[in-house]
């Protein structure tokens, strides 16, 4: 058995005694493998363990990596969960299922378009600037509800909210507060946590778990 594959099991384990330890019913959270910079060859042990959500942060790589795989595995589920930009919206829709990092309405606008010229839903969640940091995409929180709107009168099928809490800090006061918003949203899905803090994205229900290096390793 490849180490990927070890890694995920153990992964899926860790994430089942948490849900046990925290008496919760009806919860089981999807894991994307954030599989940016690693080749094909490296992820298709996840993909013949019959794994089916990886994650990308661009475009162009995405469109190289899995555009033949996408074709010959129609269970594969691929997630753009870097920042998007607006040239690169109508090959995100094409290659993509979801995308987490919409934070602005030109974006918003653009998928939209590039769905009806392509016939294609996307997922998407509305990437929310926690911190405010300038360094970081994302939507400012007191805006999150006008995108939201904005987006479903645009008939985007919008899951819920992500984000990325910032590195100093301790992220469960910000999962706290995405899950508080998300609910009053009345938004059923939410995308947090990452290899470092996932345990932690799991007591507020995240429902899309983003892991990288504890599947994959260190990158170079």
């Amino acid at each position: 058995m490849h180490q990927t594959v070890q890694n995920l099991i153990q992964i899926k384990d860790k994430i089942k005694e948490e849900i046990n330890k925290n008496n919760v019913e009806n919860y089981e959270p999807n894991i994307i493998a954030v599989s940016k910079t690693f080749k094909i060859e490296h992820i298709s042990h996840l993909i013949n363990f019959g794994h089916s959500h990886f994650g990308e942060n661009k475009v162009q790589e995405a469109l190289e990596k899995w555009s033949d795989m996408k074709k010959n595995n129609k269970n594969i589920k691929l997630h753009m969960l870097g920042k998007l930009q607006s040239n690169k919206v109508k090959f995100a829709v094409k290659i993509f299922d979801y995308i987490h990092s919409v934070d602005s309405k030109k974006i918003a606008q653009k998928i939209a378009d590039e769905e009806s010229k392509v016939d294609k839903k996307i997922k998407i969640f509305i990437q929310v600037n926690l911190g405010n940091e300038i360094q970081k995409s994302g939507i400012n929180i007191d805006y999150t509800k006008e995108l939201v709107d904005f987006c479903k009168s645009k008939r985007l099928e919008v899951l819920g909210l992500m984000c990325l809490p910032p590195f100093d800090e301790d992220p469960e006061y910000h999962f706290k507060e995405l899950k508080k918003i998300n609910d009053s949203l009345k938004l059923k899905e939410i995308s947090m946590g990452m290899s470092n803090d996932y345990v932690k994205a799991i007591k507020y229900y995240s429902t899309f778990l983003r892991i990288g290096s504890s599947i994959f390793g260190t990158r170079d």
